[in-house]
């Protein structure tokens, strides 16, 4: 069969019903990516004759005797297509694992579909940057900037990869044709809670082309966590690679490696598993009631209280909010429930390891490759020298790929069988073994004087961890920041993370305070209205002020500082947005219109230690390189530290060689979660360009007789007094005396600040089928000193984005035997472009007094505000509280329909 390919003829022969995505990708075309093989995103599309088709429901046969172009063809460097261009510079993307569908979808666009881009991009999906830097990519609109010599902070320069992801030709994990490669795939259990009686490898090693087969009796039996943080004392160690009890549908109970993805997945099917079932629990106030069925034993050294299935219990309090609420002339409380929400980052979860020279390589999509070597050490008994961990450009994170779920089983089959082994999660995996937002359930009590003066908050967590517990104390310590917002002398918080059958919960965008802001904030909006004030007017009386302890749980020490009125000038900024945005009419008969709000602080890096180590070095050749050990995953921050470094080098970004996500090439570096890869890695780097500098002025002073105070470094020379010395000249000399230009520094997450948003919508919804239309957004936040101001926007607009689809679209279904009903993107449904509307940012002028350059990380918090503003308007529009998300029509017609009081339009 011929195939023509960007021009190029193959003779080639599809395997029996192979689609042209993995087809294309065994000719080399790497730049079609695996978003979900099912049609629904689009990361695949290509032109078939020039008419644009996702690959991954195109069988492989049909293109026969066709011209396929894929991303690559589309345009190479130096001859971009126009529409790769305005993609590059408008950016239009930011982890880019979309951009090559996106481009080649919208690339065939006529003006009247550039005009409905609602209809015109509705098969194609992006999880990071709500749109709007899409739309104004297929409209041409320009954003990045160029930076002059030593002047790149401050400036919306491009990407470093900008040319790469255009073009296709950016490395994600599995882009990548490894010699000899297998392919391992997983058996899950289909019950909730059983024993393994035995397995039955028989059949399953009779498969052609099956190779291993590993069960719990082939693992290390070593204990560990799949979380990641530094402080690995802070997470339980409840985990097994494989374990001879499941605890929740989807669990892995064997491991198939084989030379095809076909042969492993039959070998899967052929696997023999006896089990006993046992009785599981799904709800977590039933699995901490006595006598519920115990996931984990009673000599687990790891688990709180066993018996009661509890991993964490906190309980604190500051002053007596018995006298507070004594005191109150108005209280509320109410019961506030958030679901469980997937990561749905575009690529999913996969590693690919081998041995070479005796030591192990994985090649992986994690947001942390130097704690994960740290996990695979301690797993298979490694010594830090055998093993290398790296990552190329990872295609979204959001928290998902802060654990280690595909590099344990990838490195076991490596190191068994000798050869290389890829280990790629399914779309279905994702849903049902990956780990999702932690379903949380909060009351909340607040009591206020009558001017609205709080006298006590109490609230209390019951966090659903799932079978293990992973993050499941951590992000419920997190939660308490959501009452930190406020002043109030009388506090009280009770916690407790709870073990059920479910698929273990785990990091998500916002990291346990997402769930809590929406319980909060939609309490204090409740609070308000009982006492007949204005809501902004009731967080404006008691927020947190500059110079204010910042108290949740306790008020002793910590290394949070609050110095700048960043969360009051949010409210007033949204305040003034609202009361000037056009009060748009209800677009037809049965609409009810309604405004809400909601804030919410964050701190810039963990209360867990977080470290970061780089190393600048100026080559013979004058380029600089950095060499840090954080991941590009769509948050910005490798463009961010080529600025600062740049930026502090008097150069031009053009002249930093970026180095980076590699345990061979690069320092430790904790990992790119809770906008530390800003905050503590760009430290990092600030101090180690400025190391840099100081030595190559100090050479020069000292080469030129010149004072140091006197010398400026420049782009490409030093300027000493009224002498020029090209840096060429300085190198050179500097290596004929044995001396090198070049410092590493390290940097940690404390002292720590916080950062302060507010958002506000107004919405229209309809009486009768309960849809919601936003018609404005606007969020304020006081990122301070911005770095690149494109970048800023782009986290924001992905964040709201993303808490949109948590408040309105995102619905996780279980069953009621706790497996996931709906494990596909078409049936869970992250927002599409027609479903989020663009947001107005609105920055706080303000300089931070620990991040470099004055900067803060902003890209985990601008989504904790977005739901429960959202369930704010939906009841200023309705008059009835909606405190269970998401937020369907379905709900809130029912709801409405239930009430007899509805405002009429």
């Amino acid at each position: 069969m011929t195939y023509v390919v960007n021009g190029r003829s193959f003779d080639e022969e599809p395997g029996p019903g192979q689609c042209l995505r993995t087809f294309l990708r065994s000719l080399g075309h790497t730049g079609v990516k695996k978003g979900c093989d099912a049609g629904d995103c689009g990361a695949c599309t290509v032109w078939l004759d020039g008419a644009p088709v996702h690959s991954c429901i195109t069988p492989a046969f049909r293109a026969e005797n066709h011209e396929v172009t894929t991303i690559e063809g589309l345009g190479p460097p130096g001859q971009l297509h126009p529409m790769q261009r305005q993609f590059r510079e408008a950016p239009g993307f930011q982890c880019g694992f979309c951009t090559a569908g996106m481009i080649m979808t919208s690339a065939t666009f006529t003006e009247t579909q550039k005009a409905d881009l609602p209809r015109a991009l509705k098969g194609n999906l992006c999880r990071c940057t709500g749109y709007r830097a899409i739309e104004d990519a297929v409209k041409g609109v320009t954003g990045v900037e160029t930076a002059a010599p030593g002047k790149a902070v401050g400036t919306s320069v491009g990407a470093p990869a900008g040319d790469d992801v255009v073009t296709g030709r950016a490395e994600f994990t599995m882009d990548t044709d490894v010699e000899g490669l297998l392919h391992l795939k997983v058996v899950h259990s289909p019950h909730a809670h059983a024993r393994i009686v035995s397995i039955d490898k028989t059949a399953a090693l009779a498969v052609p082309g099956v190779h291993r087969v590993y069960t719990w009796e082939d693992v290390p039996r070593r204990r560990f966590s799949t979380a990641i943080h530094t402080d690995h004392l802070v997470d339980p160690d409840d985990t097994y690679i494989l374990d001879d009890t499941v605890r929740f549908v989807g669990q892995r109970v064997a491991a198939v490696v084989a030379d095809t993805v076909g042969a492993a997945e039959e070998g899967c099917r052929r696997v023999e598993v006896e089990y006993e079932e046992l009785p599981a629990v799904f709800d977590p106030e039933a699995a901490m009631a006595d006598g519920a069925p115990q996931l984990h034993s009673t000599d687990d050294p790891f688990v709180r209280d066993s018996v009661r299935n509890i991993l964490l219990e906190i309980h604190s309090h500051i002053g007596d909010v018995d006298a507070g609420f004594a005191e109150a002339d108005v209280i509320h409380e109410g019961t506030y429930s958030s679901p469980r929400v997937q990561h749905a980052h575009l690529e999913t979860h996969g590693s690919i390891a081998w041995v070479e020279n005796g030591r192990l390589n994985v090649r992986t999509s994690s947001q942390s490759p130097s704690i994960a070597k740290v996990k695979l050490a301690h797993l298979f008994a490694l010594r830090p020298d055998q093993l290398r961990v790296f990552c190329k450009r990872v295609g979204g994170g959001f928290g998902g790929k802060q654990e280690v779920i595909s590099e344990d089983l990838a490195a076991l089959a490596a190191l068994d069988t000798g050869r290389p082994v890829c280990f790629e999660y399914t779309r279905e995996e994702e849903f049902t073994t990956a780990s999702p937002r932690h379903p949380m359930k909060l009351t909340v009590r607040l009591g206020a004087k009558a001017d609205g003066t709080l006298t006590a908050v109490q609230v209390r967590n019951v966090s659903n961890t799932g079978a293990y517990g992973n993050h499941g104390g951590e992000t419920l310590y997190a939660g308490g920041a959501a009452i930190m917002i406020y002043r109030c002398p009388n506090k009280k918080f009770d916690g407790f993370s709870v073990y059920t059958n479910t698929v273990p919960s785990g990091a998500l965008r916002g990291y346990g305070m997402t769930q809590p802001a929406f319980a909060v904030e939609s309490a204090m909006d409740e609070l308000a209205r009982a006492l007949h004030l204005d809501p902004l007017e009731l967080r404006r009386r008691n927020i947190v002020r500059p110079g204010d302890p910042l108290v949740a749980m306790h008020d002793g020490p910590d290394d949070v500082m609050f110095n700048e009125n960043g969360l009051g000038q949010c409210v007033d900024l949204v305040a003034h947005a609202l009361a000037r945005a056009v009060n748009e009419p209800p677009p037809g008969a049965g609409w009810l219109v309604g405004s809400g709000v909601a804030s919410s602080l964050h701190e810039t890096a963990p209360p867990t230690e977080h470290l970061s180590e780089a190393w600048v070095t100026l080559g013979d050749d004058l380029v600089y390189e950095l060499a840090i050990g954080t991941v590009e995953f769509g948050e910005g921050t490798s463009t961010a530290h080529v600025q600062i470094a740049a930026n502090q080098l008097g150069t031009t970004p053009s002249r930093i060689r970026l180095v980076q996500s590699d345990t061979d090439r690069t320092g430790f570096d904790t990992g790119a979660f809770a906008s530390a890869g800003l905050f503590v890695a760009g430290n990092a780097v600030l101090r180690a360009a400025n190391a840099v500098r100081d030595r190559i002025l100090e050479f020069a002073a000292t080469h030129t007789g010149v004072h140091v105070v006197m010398c400026s470094l420049g782009d490409g020379e030093v300027v000493c007094g009224d002498q020029h010395v090209p840096l060429a000249e300085l190198v050179a000399l500097a290596r004929a005396r044995g001396i090198r230009f070049t410092a590493a520094r390290k940097a940690y997450g404390s002292p720590r600040s916080v950062v302060s948003n507010t958002q506000g919508f107004k919405i229209a919804v309809h009486q009768v089928t309960g849809e919601i239309r936003i018609l404005y957004s606007v969020q304020a936040t006081d990122a301070a000193v911005v770095i690149n101001p494109a970048q800023v926007r782009g986290q924001v607009e992905g964040g709201v984005a993303q808490g949109i689809g948590f408040a309105l679209t995102e619905n996780y279904q279980v069953d009621a035997g706790g497996a996931m009903a709906n494990p596909n993107l078409r049936n869970y449904r992250i927002p599409t472009y027609a479903d989020v509307p663009r947001t107005e940012l609105l920055l706080v002028k303000s300089a931070d007094s620990f991040g470099p350059m004055g900067a803060k990380g902003m890209a985990e918090c601008c989504i904790n505000p977005v739901a429960p503003a959202l369930a704010n308007a939906l009841h200023d529009a309705t008059g009835v509280r909606y405190r269970a998300l998401p937020l369907t029509p379905e709900r809130i017609y029912s709801r409405l329909k239930e009430n007899r009081s509805i405002r009429t339009a």
